[in-house]
């Protein structure tokens, strides 16, 4: 599709776009790079580089060649009433530094629960001191929902820690020392067996509300859940019910339907609620730039190249 590497880059991000410019001229020297709402020159090739861009930027930039999404999640680009052509490639970041951390996110929360950290919270809050019975973690059953780029590397890190982790995706994966299942029929078995429940899913019509009381009540009483995925996946009511009815334990929560979260929302104040603000993997400059100077210099060989977004398919 590209010749070589003198294509014009325009790119578009809310904040740091200055950071973001100069890596790029780091990673491809000599690359025209155009900062929104600069535009490239009539009869101009060029690619897009952009993340939550405003309302009809693509019906203006009509002419790219590609277009690389700043980010892994593509749910709401896919959303947008402007997109580019259809035989336009939409290439999403298939890591760029947020598998390592949506690991981290993960263990955190998996050793939440494990280690008992929200019982001792809430007996220091009432100044008790009482050792409770230690969990191994081969004894702690995890269950990873998504198992791409980013969750198999979550699968990997919690299993290779010791835990008893099996994964659940549309498609069936193998990855070593994890149970790997797939298919929706099997969802509700693997539910009943885990104890701590870790969601890395992609937005798509077949995952939102995924996660609604049936499924949720499915889980074993003491149960708790990791959110990492989509916010439209997860039923805020249902978790705030079964955590109040005391079926489910705890929640730790980093993405939400709206965002932010609004202030009056019941779950900010839920002592078996811990919440981030959507930062459990934030995409990296440098590593996001690399990722994007090899995929150029692939798309430039006529290769193809990590990411490639499939829109029938929603990710």
């Amino acid at each position: 599709m590209m010749s070589d590497l003198s294509t014009t880059l325009c790119l578009f991000v809310a904040e740091d776009q200055q950071a973001w410019a100069d890596a790029f001229r780091r990673a491809i020297p000599g690359l025209d790079i155009r900062l929104w709402p600069d535009r490239p020159d009539a009869g101009t090739s060029y690619v897009v580089a952009a993340w939550t861009p405003p309302d009809g930027f693509f019906a203006v930039l009509d002419r790219a060649q590609a277009v690389f999404v700043l980010g892994a999640g593509i749910d709401r680009f896919l959303q947008r009433t402007d997109q580019p052509a259809p035989e336009v490639p939409v290439i999403r970041l298939a890591d760029a530094g947020m598998a390592a951390q949506m690991a981290e996110f993960a263990l955190a929360g998996v050793l939440r629960f494990q280690r008992n950290l929200d019982h001792y919270e809430a007996q220091q809050a009432a100044c008790r001191w009482r050792p409770l019975p230690a969990r191994a973690a081969g004894e702690t059953r995890v269950a990873v929902l998504g198992l791409g780029r980013i969750g198999g590397h979550v699968a990997a890190t919690l299993a290779g820690l010791g835990y008893k982790v099996s994964g659940w995706s549309r498609s069936q994966a193998a990855i070593a020392g994890v149970h790997c299942l797939a298919g929706r029929k099997v969802l509700p078995a693997l539910l009943g067996e885990t104890d701590i429940l870790v969601n890395i899913l992609p937005s798509t019509p077949d995952t939102r509300g995924l996660l609604g009381r049936d499924m949720l009540s499915r889980l074993p009483k003491g149960a708790a859940i990791i959110n990492g995925g989509r916010g439209d996946q997860l039923d805020c009511e249902a978790l705030r019910d079964l955590l109040d009815e005391g079926h489910l334990r705890g929640a730790c929560l980093d993405v939400f339907p709206d965002e932010p979260l609004p202030v009056d929302h019941p779950l900010w104040r839920h002592p078996a609620v811990r919440i981030t603000p959507h930062v459990a993997a934030i995409t990296l400059i440098e590593p996001a730039v690399a990722q994007i100077a090899a995929s150029l210099r692939r798309l430039g060989r006529g290769e193809p190249v990590e990411g490639r977004v499939d829109r029938s398919r929603g990710y």
